[in-house]
């Protein structure tokens, strides 16, 4: 197949943001390979920084080649290298491999919506590099007894229906809630574990952002993170579930901002998009009623959170504009476009 058709609306949305996702990981490559003094850690995310270095420049030929703009993105300014460490050693890997998570979703719903064989060659070979990266972040954090494992259960002897639509109630005044289903404590577990990460990240950001409504939006998420994490915690606790997650890290004392607030808030923005994905995935899928309705409300403040990070983004202009169809109103009308 030859690429003669030109590339579709949907397709080059897809890439501008694949486009911003990638120049943002890649300046927080540039930051924690400085920082790092583990060989094995570097090896990974050295070779993650070539691979994706790779796919930005194919990126960056497919818009030149249809006479599109290439996006900012995020640039050397974005990243300060010279900045002290601002988490201690594991927290590199643990975020990347969070990155890893988000990349996964959006690779997924990306191939979906592209047509020519050269877009979904990038989608595929992006596709490998995130698997492949994920696995070995995992395994490095395992290794170094960084990342905790969800909890064991007792083997499954037989199989069975559910008889009663009593199964689906979680809240009850008297008497006992059914246990947890397997699939409802790994959604509960990846909960913890993801807000474990995204409260240190954002420790770390509210500490070195210097403009005031910036580091109370930092602030605001990190209350947030907390109270998801407590709450989750209160659920398996009700189940006997002793569950306790390791943060990854320590967020040292320093004030010296790594990245500019403007790659900050794209990756809290990030953050926030997986949130919500991840909210839904797990109200979806669960079948007590009160797992479905903490996890549905989290996603709403999510929400909420996310929006009001936008405003401040466009408030700053921090907030690089996507691709737009042509305002066939104001060309009507004789008015010039932005």
């Amino acid at each position: 197949m030859n690429n003669k058709n030109p590339i579709s609306s949907s397709e080059l949305g897809t890439l501008w943001l694949t486009y911003q996702e990638k120049t943002l990981i890649i300046r927080v490559l540039d930051y924690f390979i400085q920082k790092a003094d583990d060989q094995q850690a570097i090896n990974i995310m050295g070779g993650l920084w070539q691979e994706l270095d790779y796919y930005v420049k194919k990126i960056e030929g497919i818009f030149i080649s249809e006479g599109a703009a290439i996006p900012k993105g995020f640039t050397k300014e974005d990243v300060n290298i010279e900045a002290p460490n601002l988490y201690d050693n594991g927290f590199d890997i643990m975020f990347i491999r969070i990155l890893k998570e988000i990349s996964m979703g959006m690779y997924t719903i990306n191939m979906n919506m592209a047509y020519r064989d050269d877009v979904m060659a990038i989608y595929e070979g992006l596709t490998a590099i995130t698997q492949k990266i994920y696995k070995l972040s995992t395994l490095y954090l395992l290794e170094k007894g960084i990342l905790t494992l969800p909890p064991n259960v007792t083997m499954p002897k037989s199989t069975g229906f559910i008889k009663s639509k009593d199964y689906l109630k979680g809240f009850k005044l008297f008497g006992d809630k059914r246990s947890l289903n397997d699939i409802e404590l790994g959604y509960l577990h990846h909960g913890i574990e993801t807000n474990n990460i995204g409260m240190q990240l954002i420790t770390g950001f509210a500490q070195c952002a210097e403009d005031e409504e910036v580091k109370q939006y930092f602030v605001k998420g990190m209350d947030l993170a907390k109270k998801q994490i407590k709450e989750y915690e209160q659920i398996l606790l009700e189940s006997d579930v002793q569950f306790s997650a390791t943060s990854g890290s320590i967020v040292t004392s320093s004030t010296i901002a790594p990245f500019s607030q403007k790659l900050m808030m794209f990756c809290v923005y990030l953050l926030n998009s997986f949130g919500i994905v991840g909210g839904s995935f797990g109200a979806v899928f669960s079948l007590r009623n009160d797992v479905i309705l903490k996890t549905s409300l989290f996603a709403k403040d999510v929400f909420f959170y996310a929006n009001d990070g936008i405003k401040i983004m466009i408030k700053n202009g921090w907030l690089e504009e996507p691709p737009q169809v042509e305002d066939r109103t104001k060309i009507i009308n004789g008015k010039n476009q932005k």
